[in-house]
């Protein structure tokens, strides 16, 4: 099983955003190409929380090179997105399919798109998020193996 550094707030803003797939497919495809599962996490427009949780965890793991992580918003209802069976969605329809009715919610997914590791549900406790972050990684990565 390998560990991953311990993410942290890191003191700095990032002003870049995730990137949103166009196919869920292609994108699990590239992660568990790397031994990773994919990480998407489930966004609003103007969520602090989800700012938080991108621009101190999600985005400083990605810029290192340690996760694959993408964003979908929960309201966009016109975006074409290609789901796991090459289906034509919207990442609106997915976030419903997936049941992740709050923002943000982090999934940690496999290649048929299968949730690897339990989903973290909005931001209970800051100080512990990237923690609760890394065992989320670590148990999807050894079911990966």
């Amino acid at each position: 099983m390998t560990t991953a550094t311990p993410a942290r707030a890191t003191g700095t803003k990032a002003h870049v955003a995730l990137p949103s797939p166009s196919s869920l497919r292609a994108a699990v495809q590239a992660a568990v190409a790397r031994g990773e599962p994919l990480v998407v996490m489930t966004t609003l427009t103007g969520c602090p929380y989800c700012d938080l949780v991108r621009n101190h965890y999600l985005l400083p793991l990605r810029a290192e090179g340690k996760v694959q992580a993408m964003q979908i918003d929960i309201r966009d209802r016109t975006t074409n997105l290609q789901g796991f069976a090459g289906e034509n969605t919207t990442p609106a329809d997915q976030a419903r399919v997936w049941k992740a009715r709050f923002a943000p919610t982090v999934l940690f997914l496999g290649p048929n798109g299968q949730e690897l590791a339990e989903r973290l549900v909005g931001v209970a406790v800051p100080d512990f998020y990237g923690e609760y972050l890394n065992a989320r990684l670590d148990e999807a990565r050894a079911k990966l193996k």
